[in-house]
């Protein structure tokens, strides 16, 4: 394999992997709802699983999910042959890591929900529940009365509850809209004039 093609897919790789070995913890050392607080009430692993997409969003019913999984796995082999596409076009570094993080947050929640039911002999395959672990209730407070539609309810940054694959697509999505003018850059050739040193016919 050329070396152009590594580093993306060893980094893809090695996220899959570390995703994988924090949910198999997960799983088999916490019991759904259990918190393990490691910055105090701002930061902890909270057990939960759900059927949906990243940070807990669902389709519902038994055909939704089985439909979310299928669109997922067309969806992890578009982006791989995209990524595939932009190395072998030679785009932007950057770009480029950053489509490989998303590939691999793709992936790593797929596992989940194509393996996970039947590995843990709770549902046939394709129907499993992806793990979520990571949940950091930073800033955490009341809207007031006053405030449009959310008026004295509780407010609480960052609520959704998620794992290592949700971060390294929402990294992936962040960074190539972020720098996305350094990343599609495009060369403009100069203007042809009478005073060119080269003047095509």
């Amino acid at each position: 394999m050329k070396a152009s093609y590594v580093k993306p897919f060893l980094v893809a790789t090695l996220v899959v992997l570390a995703d994988q070995i924090i949910k198999i913890w997960v799983k088999t050392n916490m019991y759904i709802g259990e918190e393990i607080h490691f910055l105090g009430d701002r930061g902890m692993l909270r057990f939960i699983e759900n059927n949906g997409m990243a940070f807990g969003m669902e389709l519902g019913g038994e055909m939704g999910k089985l439909a979310l999984t299928l669109f997922r796995i067309v969806a992890v082999v578009a982006i791989g042959y995209g990524l595939v596409h932009l190395i072998k076009h030679k785009y932007h570094r950057g770009l480029i890591m950053n489509v490989a993080l998303i590939l691999a947050g793709a992936l790593g929640n797929i596992i989940d929900c194509v393996f996970y039911g039947k590995v843990f002999d709770y549902a046939p395959l394709f129907h499993g529940r992806v793990v979520d672990m990571f949940y950091f209730p930073l800033i955490r407070g009341n809207f007031p009365q006053w405030f449009p539609v959310w008026g004295g309810e509780d407010f609480e940054f960052f609520r959704p509850i998620f794992n290592l694959a949700d971060a390294a697509i929402s990294v992936g999505v962040i960074m190539i809209l972020l720098f996305q003018k350094r990343y599609f850059k495009h060369e403009e050739p100069e203007p042809v004039s009478t005073n060119s040193e080269v003047v095509e016919e």
